[in-house]
């Protein structure tokens, strides 16, 4: 149950991932450097290593890590609702 909730956690957080980096926000142009080198690939392999390190911790024995992962998430979501609203 444990891999299963950071899984589905981490998909949403690829799907959060890209609605920010289709938003076309002012804050995007400030990172240019990183954010669109390789076509956006570095910040999409950067979110796929934290979700693949959560599923290997978790899947020996750090339980603790979902609760981690899950605030991670929860932050991320406030995050993407204020960059898609235009409140950043």
């Amino acid at each position: 149950m444990p891999l299963t909730l950071i899984f589905l956690l981490g998909v949403a957080n690829f799907a959060m991932h890209a609605a920010v980096m289709h938003s076309d926000h002012p804050l995007l142009g400030r990172n240019r450097w990183y954010l669109h080198r390789l076509g956006g690939r570095v910040t999409l392999t950067t979110e796929f290593l934290l979700l693949f390190a959560a599923l290997l911790l978790v899947a020996e024995g750090w339980r603790w890590l979902v609760w981690a992962y899950l605030g991670y998430s929860l932050l991320n979501a406030v995050a993407v609702w204020l960059i898609l609203t235009r409140r950043v």
